[in-house]
């Protein structure tokens, strides 16, 4: 039974340490053997997402820009990175993604932070009530407009 306890006490402590570290930066994804960086052209990188409003049904594709704050809805969405697999495997897009929710008179609540998979939606989702936002592709946003505000 005690090692039992110390084995358990020791994974808390491991996880801890954990979720301390990816707090600061991005962590790469598991395998970044073939993805890389968006090469650099005119515009600017960008994530293209799509968000689904629950409440209304409505889906809406629009471009976050990498290091810039997005909104959808009460949703503000920040980009750290987006990757793209090398042309010779399989195609794949990658977003590193905060999203934060800033409902009126509320504190400011981070419900994701992490890489979403635009092949695997469901492997790194958010969750939350009204809201779902997925990652389609990382391209060049020239001159997109950002969602309409509810």
């Amino acid at each position: 039974m005690r090692g039992l306890v110390a084995a358990m006490a020791a994974i808390s402590i491991v996880a801890a340490g954990l979720g301390a570290a990816a707090a600061q930066t991005p962590p790469r994804p598991v395998s970044t053997s073939n993805l890389r960086p968006m090469p650099d052209a005119p515009g600017k990188r960008a994530a293209e997402l799509q968000g689904l409003d629950k409440v209304t049904a409505r889906t809406q594709r629009f471009y976050a820009p990498v290091g810039q704050a997005t909104r959808f809805g009460t949703l503000e969405i920040t980009v750290a990175d987006c990757l793209v697999n090398v042309p010779e495997a399989p195609p794949e897009s990658v977003a590193y993604l905060t999203i934060v929710d800033n409902k009126p008179g509320q504190a400011a609540e981070k419900l994701f932070a992490g890489w979403m998979f635009a092949s695997t939606p469901s492997l790194s989702a958010l969750d939350h009530g009204v809201y779902d936002i997925r990652v389609l592709a990382c391209t060049m946003a020239q001159g997109s407009a950002p969602p309409s505000s509810r």
